[in-house]
């Protein structure tokens, strides 16, 4: 009887010897399957959630990115709608155009197009600034319109040439209304041959021509 024992013993030490290295083996895969999961690794799979959440992230930045570009851009000037005849007036000369909002809205819009906004902004900024009167006020507008349409590492620089410049280093040594009287022509010069003839033959123009006219026929 001692015998069988010693022999049923040793065969159970023998069969539990063999499934170890199996279970082994087997918690060994779970684990590799475990350590694989998705939210750990580096991988560049196509089904990695990762990549999911990472391109969630980069759409989210590129749209507060859009949001804040569109925040950036001044709001036009508010102004009634145009009537038939001041469009049509428009087109009689450069000086009609930009007398009137409406006028500066619609060519604004253009310039946008072309990306050449800067100008009219800068335009705009001068006129704003021959309208104050505090010495104080003065000179920080001064400043502000030097630093977002003049110094050449403002995204916003107008094309002026050294002349201009010249001029204007001088007249910030004390800031005036008239600060950039010179600069502001020769943009308006510039705006008034190169963007208001391809204005005048633009679809902003002639849309806006068309329905006017068509709602005149109407009434």
């Amino acid at each position: 009887p001692m015998g069988s024992e010693r022999m049923e013993m040793r065969k159970r030490q023998m069969s539990m010897s063999q499934e170890t290295p199996g279970a082994a083996l087997a918690q060994h895969g779970t684990g590799s399957k475990e350590s694989d999961a998705c939210c750990f690794c580096w991988c560049c799979c196509c089904s990695c959630s990762c990549l999911t959440v990472r391109n969630q992230d980069e759409e989210r930045a590129r749209r507060a990115s859009q949001e804040l570009q569109a925040d950036s851009i001044p709001n036009c000037e508010e102004s009634p709608a145009p009537t038939l005849e001041e469009v049509n007036a428009w087109a009689q000369s450069f000086d009609k155009l930009m007398l009137t909002p409406a006028g500066r809205n619609a060519f604004r819009e253009f310039l946008r197009t072309e990306f050449s906004e800067e100008n009219m902004l800068f335009w705009m900024a001068c006129e704003e600034l021959k309208q104050e009167s505090n010495k104080s006020v003065i000179e920080e507008k001064a400043r502000l319109i030097y630093e977002d349409y003049i110094s050449i590492l403002s995204p916003k620089e107008v094309s002026l040439d050294s002349r201009v410049r010249e001029v204007i280093n001088q007249n910030m040594l004390e800031p005036s209304q008239h600060t950039f009287d010179d600069a502001q022509l020769q943009i308006y010069t510039l705006m008034h041959r190169d963007s208001y003839p391809r204005f005048m033959n633009s679809a902003i123009y002639k849309d806006l021509l068309q329905s006017l006219s068509e709602k005149s026929i109407e009434a």
